[in-house]
């Protein structure tokens, strides 16, 4: 295998890998989101139905990035919340991992609910400039199914932060606020500058035993960590 080609199947493993986790943890988070807002705003039925497509997109996401690796052959590497742009914003904001969240005082109180909405927001907001970044990298374009995939995923995007953007609005409520715009930033900066290289430069990394849908949490690893 030639130096480019190793880089190049080094740099989508270890993207693919980090996609993955989030797509699944994306999806499996918004089960509350959407307990949440049945709780909050029961009789807003087109924003609870925004939040289910919202659900179902990152699950189809997910499948695809566990196809891509099935059709290349192997396992996602070993990665946990580190990785995860939601995980970093929730511990910024509330103090406490997405598992700790309390469902019932976010619903109960207006102010936590409304940080919940920008929370999700300014994640997705983010997802879709980076995937922007993405169809514009011919290192990553060069794989068709990938280009696909990232097609579809910027595609979708924008139904993943528009309704809570509309929510908000609709609330007179403010879409973003300067500590919560400062911690995507930063959060942005570590997850590019620092977990991604760091991956991609472990050359023992784990892979994964199982798919994480085939289990609750993080499935175990084989190899070296």
């Amino acid at each position: 295998m030639g130096l480019r080609t190793a880089f190049r199947t080094r740099y989508l493993d270890v993207l693919a890998s980090i996609y993955l986790y989030n797509e699944h943890r994306g999806y499996t988070s918004l089960d509350r989101v959407l307990e949440a807002v049945r709780e909050r705003c029961p009789g807003d039925h087109a924003f609870q139905a925004e939040i289910a497509k919202h659900r179902a997109d990152e699950r189809k996401h997910y499948l695809m990035f566990r196809r891509w690796f099935e059709r290349e052959g192997r396992m996602p590497l070993v990665v946990d919340r580190g990785v995860g742009h939601i995980d970093r914003f929730i511990q910024w904001v509330f103090h406490c991992t997405i598992e700790e969240l309390d469902t019932h005082r976010i619903v109960t109180e207006p102010d936590e609910f409304e940080r919940l909405c920008r929370v999700i927001m300014l994640t997705e907001q983010r997802g879709y400039r980076q995937v922007e970044v993405i169809l514009k990298n011919r290192l990553i374009m060069s794989d068709p199914v990938m280009r696909k995939i990232f097609e579809i995923v910027h595609r979708d995007e924008p139904d993943h932060f528009l309704p809570y953007q509309r929510w908000l609005e609709g609330q007179g409520r403010a879409t973003a606020r300067w500590n919560e715009c400062a911690a995507d930033w930063c959060i942005h900066k570590v997850l590019m500058l620092g977990k991604l290289p760091a991956l991609f430069l472990d050359a023992g990394r784990a892979r994964m035993a199982r798919w994480p849908d085939e289990a609750d949490g993080l499935p175990e690893a084989v190899g070296a960590g």
